[in-house]
C-alpha cells in the first residue's frame, strides 16, 4: 500500500519549522495552535517515513533528511507565492501585486522615494519588498524583479542594464576637524577606518589604490552594509558607501575623490514571462528609470 502524498498544510508546517527552529515560532509564524503544527509535521513524517527533526538545547534541529527536503519546500512557497501574485489581477490591469527584492542599501536608501512615487502614480498596485544581499532566483520565481550588482547569469531572464554606481571613501567633518583631511592614501591610516570582519571584492580595490587593509586595520569592524553606512554617518570612522548616497549627507565628507572610486555594476531583472503583465513591466520601468536618477547624482 503507498504512502499517502504529503499535503501542503503539512509541508508549510515543516518550513516553518525549519525557518524558525521550534514548534512556538512555526505556530506564531503560521497563526496557528502549537498542537496543530505538531501534529502536520507528524502526520508529514509518517507520509515520508522518516524524522525530520531532532530535540537540541537550542531548539529543534533539521535532521539530514529535512535538510533535503527543505530545499524542495522552499521552491514550491516560492511557486506557490508567484502563483498567487501572478493570480492577483488580469495581464492588462494596473493592479496586483508586485515582488521586488534589492540589497540592503538599495533597499532602504534608495528605493522607497522610488517607490513612493510609484505608488502615487499606479496606487492600485500592491508593492512587496524583500531586502537582503542574496540573489534571489527569478527562474524560481522567489522575486518578481530584482535590483542587482551582480550580471544575470540565467536564460529566460529580461535585464536591462543601468551602469555603475560608484563606492567613494567618506567621513563625518566631525572627523575631519579632529584628525585633518587627509591629502593622501597613505594619509588615511591616521583617521579611525570602518571595515568589515569578512573581506568584500573592493578590498583589491582599495590595494589597487594603496590602500592595503586587513581585519586587525579597522577600528570598527561588521559585516551589514546598513550598520557601516550608520556608522560613517555617525562619525565613528571613515568608510565605504555609495556616492550618492554620501553627497545626500551635509555633514560628510568625500575623501580622495580621484584616488578611489569602485564600480557597483547595475541591473533590474525580471524573467521574460512576466513582461505581458502590465503591472510587471511599469514596476520594472519604473526602478529603471528611478535607479538610473540616482546614478546621475553620483
Amino acid at each position: 500500500m503507498s504512502s499517502p502524498e504529503p499535503d501542503w498544510e503539512g509541508q508549510r508546517a515543516f518550513l516553518a519549522v525549519l525557518e524558525t527552529g521550534s514548534l512556538s515560532g512555526a505556530a506564531r509564524a503560521l497563526s496557528v495552535a502549537q498542537p496543530t503544527v505538531r501534529r502536520r509535521i507528524e502526520a508529514l513524517e509518517q507520509s515520508v517515513g522518516a524524522a525530520l527533526f531532532t530535540r537540541s538545547p537550542s531548539g529543534l534541529t533539521p535532521t539530514p533528511a529535512a535538510v533535503l527536503l527543505g530545499e524542495h519546500a522552499r521552491a514550491m512557497a516560492s511557486a506557490a507565492a508567484a502563483f498567487t501574485r501572478a493570480a492577483s489581477a488580469e495581464a492588462g490591469a494596473e493592479s496586483g501585486t508586485v515582488r521586488i527584492t534589492a540589497s540592503e542599501i538599495v533597499a532602504v536608501e534608495v528605493l522607497p522615494a522610488i517607490l513612493a512615487d510609484f505608488q502615487d502614480r499606479h496606487p492600485g498596485i500592491v508593492l512587496e519588498l524583500g531586502v537582503g544581499n542574496r540573489n534571489e532566483d527569478l527562474l524560481r520565481r522567489e522575486p518578481d524583479i530584482a535590483v542587482r550588482m551582480a550580471p544575470p547569469r540565467q536564460e529566460a531572464l529580461l535585464a536591462k542594464y543601468i551602469g555603475a554606481i560608484p563606492l567613494g571613501l567618506f567621513a563625518h567633518r566631525r572627523l575631519i576637524a579632529r584628525h585633518g583631511l587627509p591629502s593622501t592614501v597613505e594619509a588615511l591610516r591616521g583617521l579611525p577606518m570602518i571595515g568589515f570582519e569578512h573581506a568584500p571584492p573592493f578590498v583589491e580595490r582599495l590595494a589597487e589604490g594603496g590602500l592595503v587593509v586587513g581585519k586587525g586595520d579597522f577600528t570598527f569592524r561588521t559585516d551589514n552594509d546598513l550598520a557601516q553606512l550608520a556608522a560613517i554617518r555617525a562619525g565613528v570612522g571613515f568608510g565605504v558607501c555609495q556616492v550618492a548616497l554620501g553627497r545626500r549627507h551635509a555633514d560628510l565628507v568625500h575623501l580622495l575623490d580621484n584616488s578611489f572610486r569602485y564600480p557597483l555594476d547595475t541591473w533590474v531583472v525580471m524573467h521574460e514571462d512576466l513582461k505581458g503583465l502590465r503591472r510587471m513591466r511599469l514596476v520594472f520601468d519604473a526602478l529603471v528609470e528611478g535607479v538610473n536618477a540616482y546614478l546621475r547624482e553620483a
